[in-house]
């Protein structure tokens, strides 16, 4: 007595449904009328195609590095501190 058990249900359609008059299957029997014509169907954006240029320079530039907060204040009251000191000798010139 075999314990296999056999089920008679039919398979699961798979892949995208089939639909009358839409694009897809207009390009579908485009094709296939194409390669019954002897035509080839190949993919339309071949592996490798990009072109790369190897003769490009590239140049690079060192930034300075950014000068701390204490820094930037310092230098910035020595801006105002030489400001005020040049105004001070104007008035006295004059």
């Amino acid at each position: 007595m075999s314990t296999k058990k056999t089920t008679n249900t039919p398979a699961a359609k798979r892949g995208r449904p089939t639909v009358e008059g839409s694009k897809r299957q207009a390009v579908l029997a485009m094709r296939a009328a194409k390669v019954a014509a002897g035509g080839e169907i190949k993919r339309g954006r071949p592996a490798g195609s990009k072109k790369v240029s190897t003769d490009i320079t590239v140049e690079v530039k060192a930034k300075a590095p950014k000068a701390s907060k204490a820094q930037r204040q310092a230098a910035m009251t020595q801006k105002l501190a030489d400001a005020i000191v040049a105004d001070v000798n104007g008035a006295f010139e004059a």
